[in-house]
This record gives C-alpha cells, sequence and structure tokens, in this order.
C-alpha cells in the first residue's frame, strides 16, 4: 500500500477571457484559452488510521489566507470520491507556490491535485476523463489544472479542447498585495455592465492564429480579459502596474483572469529576466515571479510505498 503521493499541479493564465451575460443557473458563459504555466501548488496526501477524519495543512506564501474548513476545494474533492472508493481518513499537506486569491485558480490546482492524489493513493482506477467531470462540479477551472497545456474553454470553462501551440511563452508574473474574490469581480463586471445583454463571447482568431504559429510578439498584441475592467474598478493601483508592464517593454500585459495578479509576455527567458529585474525595483507590486508555459496539468511526482 502507498503510504503517499504528491501531486503537483500548475497555475494557469488565461490569454483570452471573453465573459458572457448572467444566465440563469447563476454562471456565465465563457469563451476562454487557458495556458498552463511553470507555478505551483505541491499536494501530498496521506492515509491515516480509520476514524481520523480529513486532516488539511497549508504551508508557503499565503498559507494563512487559505480555509481549512469544507469551502477549501481540495476537502470538496476528497468529499466528491468518497462514493468511489476514497476514505475520509486522509492527511493533505498543500505547499502553496501559486498565489491565494490571485486569478491563477490556485484552489482549482489543488482541487485536481486532490483528485490524482487520492485516485493514486486509493487505487480508484479513475480515467482523466472521469477526474474532469467530477472536477467540473467542484469548479469552473478545476478540469483545466487537470488538462494542462493550453486549450480553449466554453460553457462555464468546463468544455475543453486542446489548442494547437508551438513553441513555449515567457511570463513575468507581478503579484498585488492581497487577494480579489472572483465572485466579486463577476458582480463588478455585471454592474459596470449596467444589466445590459452581451453577444455570446468567443475565442478572437488572432490569439489561435499566433498559438500556432509561435509568435508572442502576435500573442502580446492579443491579450484580452473582460473581467480586466472589473478588477481595475475594485482594485484601481492595478493600472499602474500595467502600465509599468508597457513602460518595460512587455509584448503585452493583462489582469490574470479575476485578478489581483497581472501577468506580462516578454520575447524570450533574458527579456522575462530584465522585465523582472525592472518590476522588482518599481516598487508597484508586492513579488514577481518568472515562469514558462505550457507546462503538464496535475500529475504525480513522489511515491512512497509503506513497509
Amino acid at each position: 500500500m502507498l503510504a503517499s503521493v504528491t501531486v503537483r499541479a500548475p497555475a494557469k493564465v488565461n490569454l483570452s477571457l471573453g465573459v458572457g451575460s448572467l444566465r440563469p443557473d447563476g454562471y456565465h458563459g465563457l469563451a476562454t484559452v487557458f495556458h498552463a504555466v511553470g507555478l505551483y501548488d505541491d499536494l501530498v496526501a496521506t492515509p491515516m488510521p480509520e476514524g481520523s477524519g480529513l486532516q488539511l495543512h497549508v504551508e508557503g506564501e499565503g498559507a494563512k489566507l487559505v480555509p481549512l474548513d469544507d469551502t477549501n476545494l481540495a476537502s470538496r474533492a476528497v468529499h466528491a470520491l468518497v462514493p468511489h472508493g476514497a476514505s475520509r481518513d486522509v492527511s493533505l499537506t498543500i505547499r502553496k507556490g501559486i498565489p491565494v486569491a490571485g486569478g491563477m485558480a490556485g484552489g482549482s490546482a489543488d482541487a485536481a491535485a486532490t483528485l490524482v492524489a487520492l485516485d493514486s493513493l486509493f487505487d480508484l482506477g479513475l480515467s482523466r476523463e472521469d477526474l474532469m467531470e467530477i472536477g467540473a462540479g467542484l469548479g469552473s477551472d478545476v478540469p483545466f489544472s487537470l488538462h494542462g497545456g493550453t486549450a480553449v474553454g466554453s460553457d462555464r470553462g468546463t468544455e475543453l479542447t486542446t489548442a494547437l501551440v508551438r513553441g513555449s511563452y515567457h511570463w513575468v508574473i507581478v503579484f498585488a498585495e492581497g487577494g480579489l474574490s472572483t465572485p466579486n469581480v463577476y458582480r463588478e463586471c455585471d454592474r459596470l455592465r449596467g444589466g445590459d445583454q452581451v453577444a455570446d463571447p468567443v475565442v478572437p482568431d488572432q490569439v489561435m492564429s499566433a498559438l500556432r504559429a509561435g509568435d508572442p510578439v502576435a500573442l502580446g498584441r492579443a491579450l484580452h480579459n473582460d473581467l480586466q475592467p472589473a478588477a481595475l474598478s475594485l482594485r484601481p493601483q492595478l493600472a499602474h502596474v500595467l502600465r509599468a508592464g508597457e513602460e518595460y517593454g512587455a509584448l503585452g500585459g493583462m489582469v490574470s483572469g479575476s485578478g489581483p495578479t497581472c501577468a506580462f509576455l516578454a520575447r524570450d527567458d533574458e527579456h522575462a529576466l530584465d522585465l523582472a529585474v525592472a518590476f522588482t525595483a518599481s516598487g508597484v507590486c508586492r513579488t514577481v515571479k518568472r515562469a514558462s508555459g505550457p507546462v503538464q496539468g496535475a500529475r504525480v511526482v513522489d511515491q512512497r510505498i509503506s513497509h
């Protein structure tokens, strides 16, 4: 029997995020291009004696901001797998490398990691498609955290089609102070629209053609996020971060997802280093990291066997 399983799951940026009107089911229709980048959360799952229940521990930057109750997506992932044969008697340790409430799907990455870890730990025999279907019931970004790479997302973002991508892309990820609540950003998006109905969103052709061509300059010009005005309304100082990216020569920049993290595209790794140094010296942000993508979705990186 396995004594522990460690799973690594990536952050995401939305290269394009089109948001439709609020639907009767309480969700917004989305047309988005997900892109997994090399910032990771690691999750270690360990079976516990019968009757121990679920034990959740979080380490790393922003750990104190992560809920430890059943609102945590990793906790909900455990409960979702119990009908499939998983045990609730398990310890989960999450090591955060993805910003908390930063618009990069850190909570969804943890849920995806939990699904993969428990499938392995308890030998559930679930396919990746099974896990993605279960994940869709936990959160809109969970299926992509399992899928990884680059993919077009539709409906709530849960219907995925793998995108044709040439080459890799180099990003500078700029972290702001504090987080933003995703539901609050969507509500602000609706408020700014004044209740007007908007057309069903589509993924711009410019984004897909830039990815197919492996052209970071064209991709930088095509980056788009319908939630950016709402994030800027709730956090006006993000405008200074975006302007700084323009001044420092980024190929493009945007608020990542619901924010407040901002992502800037560089020509190559050397350019990304120059951008990161400039942002670090600028004083407009809390911290800066470099990452490249696309990368794999949630995957097992270590297994320990009990003796």
